[in-house]
C-alpha cells in the first residue's frame, strides 16, 4: 500500500490524535520555550489538523466511499448474522462525518488564529489552549465514531472541556455559575445517553452503530418493535437536542454561551452541530435507513411500523426546531448583554436545522420525501455549515466589541464603528448572513427549507420566514447600538490586533465566497451528506444553480439584475434636479462620521429600547419566559426532565397508548 493510501486509511485516528497531542504537549512548549512559540504552537496544530481533514474529506466525497478505522488490528471480528461491521472500536467516516469534520477544522482554525491576541489579556494561556484541542479532539471524535459508547465518552469529553473553558476566567462569578449549569445539564444528558447504550447492548449485545441497525430491523421483522427501541430513541433525541441547545433543554446554554471567551462560542457552535450530527446519525442509521430500500426512484418499505415510528420522530424534531427559532429569537430581542444575544440567536438558528432535517425524517420513505422532503434535509444540512460560518463570525466580532468597548451591554457602547471599520464590515456580512437576507449564504438554506416546509405544512413555514425578519430586526438592534452614535469616553481607539482580524477575516471571506456560489456547497459537500444518511442520492444543485422544487435559485443573476437595477437609478438620479438642504435645520445624523447631535441632541437609542414597543405588546408573553428563565439550576433541571420524559413517553408508548 502506498504512503497516500494509508495516510487515508489511518486518517480519522490521526485527525483525532493530532489535537489530543498538541493538548498535553502545550504547557510543556509554554514552559520551556515561551509564550510566541506556544502560540505558533497552537497554530501550527489547528493547521495541520485542518490540512489532514480536508484530504480526508476530499478521499470520502471524492470516490463516495466511507473510511473505516479499526482500533486493535486490520481486521475485528464480524458479527455473524450480517457482516462486514467489526465489533472492535472504530472510526466511520462517511459523507456526513466528512462534512462535520470539515466545519470543525474551519471554524477551530478561525477561533485559533483569532486567539493568539486574543488571550494576551489573560493569564494561564498554555491551559486555554490545551481544553480548546481537547475540545476539538471530542468534537472530531463524535463525528468519526462508528460507535455508541466512544460516542459517549466524546460527548463527556466535549462536554468537561466546555465547561472548564466556559469558567476560564476565574475572577467573574458568572463563570463559574455558567459552567456548573452547563455541567450539570450535561452530566444528566450523559448518565441517560450511557442508560440508552446499556438498554441496547442488553437488548443485541453490540455497540456498533451499523450493527445496532441491522440488529433493531432484524428483531422488528421478526417480532416486531419491541418497547426497548422505542425507549431508546426518545432518549437519543432527548439527550442529542440536549446537546444541541435546543428548545426547551435550552436553559443552561445561555449562560455558558455568554460567560465564555469570545473564540471559545464560535467553537461551542461546533460542539452543539456536534449533538445535532450525533442526533441524525442515529435516527437514521439506528432506526431510519433499514426500514426501507430505495431503487429506481422507488420506496420499498419493509417495516412499517419502524418507519412509523421514524415518522412520529421526525414530527417531535420539528417542534423542537419551531420552539427553538421562536422562543430564541423572541428572547434574543429584548436582551441588552450582546453576548447573550448572540446565544440566543445560536438557539434560533438551531431550529432552522432541526426544522429542515425533522421534515425529511418526518416524510422519510414516502412520496413527499422526493417532492420535497430531501430538500428539506437539504436545506437544514446546508444551514449546519452556513450557520458555523457565519455564527462563528458573528461570536468573533462581538468578543472584538467587548474587546475594545470593555463592556457587554449594549446600552453602554456606541461609535465604535469610527474606529473599528474591518469590524463593522465583518459583522455586517455575518449579521445579512444570519438573517437570510439575498444574496448570503445563509438566504440559500434558508430557502431550501422555507420552500419545502411550506408544501409541507404552510403555517410552519411562515413561521420560519418571520423569524428571518425578527431575526434581522435584533442585528440592527446591535449594529446601531454598538457602531453608531456618539463614542463613549471609556472607550478605547483603534482596531483591535491583526491576529483576530484574521480570524474574523477566514470566516468572512468563505460567507462571501460561499454567498456567491451555494451550489458548489451543496453539490460537493451537502448531497454525499444527505446520500450517506437516507441512502437517496439527489441533484439539488446543478452548475451554479440551486433547485427548491418549486423554484431555483442563482446567485450570479440576482446581482447581475441589483447591478443593472443600480446602474439606472444612478443614470436617473444624475438626470434629475438638484435639491438643496434649508440652513438651520440642525446637525445631519451620524451614519459613519463625526456629528453626534441633532439640535443638540445625542442621537443614540439604548440598546434594550430599540424595540420597547414591540416587547410590551407581547408583555403577556415575555412574562412567563422571564419566569421560566429564573436563573435557578434546579428549575431548569425540573424542566429539562420533565421535557425529556415527555419525548420519551410519546415514543416509547407510540402505538400502545398513543
Amino acid at each position: 500500500m502506498s504512503f497516500y493510501g494509508s495516510l487515508i486509511d489511518n486518517s480519522p485516528a490521526i485527525i483525532i490524535a493530532i489535537p489530543l497531542a498538541f493538548a498535553f504537549l502545550t504547557p510543556l512548549i509554554d514552559r520551556f520555550l515561551g509564550k510566541s512559540i506556544r502560540n505558533f504552537w497552537a497554530v501550527l496544530g489547528v493547521l495541520l489538523a485542518g490540512i489532514m481533514t480536508f484530504v480526508m474529506a476530499y478521499e470520502v466525497l471524492g470516490t463516495g466511499n466511507a473510511i473505516e478505522y479499526v482500533f486493535g488490528g486490520p481486521n475485528g471480528m464480524d458479527f455473524p448474522l450480517t457482516g462486514g461491521h467489526p465489533v472492535r472500536i472504530t472510526f466511520y467516516v462517511d459523507g456526513m462525518g466528512a462534512f462535520m469534520g470539515l466545519i470543525m477544522a474551519v471554524v477551530s482554525m478561525a477561533a485559533v488564529i483569532y486567539s493568539v491576541s486574543f488571550i494576551k489579556k489573560f493569564t494561564g494561556g498554555e491551559k486555554y489552549f490545551t481544553l480548546l484541542f481537547l475540545m476539538l479532539a471530542a468534537n472530531f471524535g463524535m463525528v468519526f465514531t462508528g460507535d455508541l459508547f466512544n460516542l459517549f465518552v466524546w460527548f463527556e469529553v466535549s462536554s468537561v472541556a466546555v465547561c472548564g473553558l466556559t469558567v476560564f476566567r476565574t475572577n467573574r462569578g458568572e463563570s463559574f455559575e455558567g459552567a456548573a449549569k452547563y455541567l450539570i445539564y450535561c452530566t444528566i444528558g450523559g448518565l441517560l445517553l450511557l442508560f440508552a447504550i446499556g438498554l441496547l447492548y442488553g437488548e443485541y449485545g453490540h455497540l456498533n452503530i451499523n450493527m445496532l441497525g441491522e440488529a433493531i430491523a432484524g428483531s422488528a421483522a421478526s417480532k416486531g418493535l419491541i418497547m426497548t427501541d422505542k425507549i431508546v430513541l426518545g432518549i437519543l433525541v432527548s439527550v442529542f437536542a440536549l446537546k444541541a441547545g435546543s428548545v426547551p433543554m435550552h436553559m443552561a446554554t445561555p449562560d455558558a454561551y455568554s460567560e465564555a471567551p469570545a473564540p471559545i462560542t464560535a467553537m461551542f457552535v461546533t460542539a452543539s452541530q456536534a449533538g445535532l450530527y450525533a442526533l441524525f446519525r442515529t435516527g437514521f442509521t439506528l432506526y431510519g435507513s433499514n426500514a426501507f430500500t430505495y431503487a429506481n426512484d422507488t420506496f420499498t418499505v419493509k417495516l412499517p411500523d419502524l418507519l412509523e415510528l421514524v415518522h412520529v420522530a421526525g414530527w417531535i424534531i420539528i417542534i423542537l426546531g419551531v420552539l427553538s427559532m421562536f422562543v430564541g429569537v423572541t428572547l434574543a430581542l429584548v436582551q441588552k448583554d450582546i453576548k447573550r444575544l448572540m446565544a440566543y440567536h445560536a438557539i434560533s438558528q438551531t431550529g432552522y436545522m432541526l426544522l429542515g432535517v425533522g421534515v425529511g425524517m418526518a416524510v422519510l420513505a414516502t412520496a413527499d420525501f422526493t417532492e420535497f422532503g430531501r430538500t428539506a434535509m437539504a436545506g437544514g444540512i446546508f444551514h449546519i455549515f452556513n450557520h458555523a460560518l457565519y455564527k462563528g463570525l458573528l461570536f468573533l466580532t462581538a468578543g472584538a466589541i467587548i474587546y475594545k468597548a470593555g463592556t457587554r451591554d449594549l446600552n453602554k457602547m456606541g461609535g465604535l464603528g469610527r474606529d473599528m471599520k474591518f469590524t463593522a464590515v465583518f459583522f455586517i456580512i455575518g449579521a445579512l448572513a444570519i438573517a437570510g437576507v439575498p444574496p448570503m449564504n445563509g438566504f440559500s438554506s434558508k430557502l431550501l427549507i422555507y420552500e419545502s416546509v411550506f408544501r409541507f405544512n404552510p403555517v410552519i413555514g411562515a413561521i420560519a420566514m418571520l423569524v428571518s425578519l425578527l431575526t434581522l430586526a435584533s442585528f440592527v438592534k446591535v449594529f446601531y447600538s454598538a457602531f453608531m452614535g456618539p463614542k463613549k469616553k471609556e472607550m478605547k481607539g483603534g482596531e483591535v490586533p491583526n491576529s483576530m482580524l484574521i480570524g474574523m477575516a477566514v470566516l468572512a471571506g468563505m460567507i462571501v465566497v460561499f454567498s456567491i456560489a451555494p451550489s458548489l456547497v451543496v453539490r460537493s459537500l451537502v448531497d454525499p451528506a444527505v446520500e450517506a444518511l437516507t441512502g437517496v442520492a439527489g441533484d439539488t444543485s446543478r452548475n451554479l444553480t440551486l433547485f427548491t422544487g418549486e423554484g431555483a435559485w442563482n446567485t450570479i443573476v440576482f446581482l447581475g439584475a441589483v447591478l443593472m437595477a443600480v446602474i439606472v437609478a444612478l443614470i436617473l438620479h444624475s438626470r434629475g434636479q438638484k435639491g438643496t438642504v434649508p440652513k438651520g435645520e440642525g446637525k445631519k445624523p451620524y451614519l459613519w462620521g463625526n456629528p453626534t447631535e441633532i439640535d443638540g441632541r445625542p442621537i443614540v437609542v439604548p440598546g434594550s429600547n430599540v424595540y420597547w414597543g414591540f416587547t410590551q405588546a407581547l408583555k403577556k408573553y415575555f412574562d412567563p419566559m422571564d419566569r421560566l428563565h429564573s436563573g435557578l439550576i434546579n428549575e431548569y433541571v425540573f424542566w429539562l426532565i420533565l421535557m425529556a420524559g415527555i419525548v420519551i413517553a410519546t415514543l416509547g408508548f407510540w402505538g400502545v397508548v398513543f
